[in-house]
């Protein structure tokens, strides 16, 4: 996948869950236009790709998040404010 293709997004919210939360586990939420850009759908397994590690996830479509932006859920090693880029499994 080339740059045009896959253009870097920054992580515009976190959020972490606690023991006995019913939604649980690492998970993008991303914008339908950014998910058909780069050939995603609902429900698919992505990989994160972060400063410091990368990490496997599920992806959420939200037309809530910003053009451009994602946000994380349980993911430890990607911080608010980053720079990351996904990558389909």
């Amino acid at each position: 996948m080339s740059i045009r293709t896959n253009p870097p997004l920054h992580v515009v919210g976190f959020l972490a869950t606690r023991r006995g939360d019913p939604d649980r586990g690492p998970q993008v939420s991303l914008r339908a236009t950014d998910a058909a850009e780069r050939l995603l759908a609902d429900g698919d397994l992505v990989y994160l790709s972060g400063p410091r590690r990368q990490e496997l996830a599920v992806l959420r479509i939200d037309d809530a998040v910003p053009r451009g932006g994602v946000v994380l859920r349980d993911i430890a090693g990607v911080a608010v404010s980053e720079i990351v880029r996904l990558h389909k499994r």
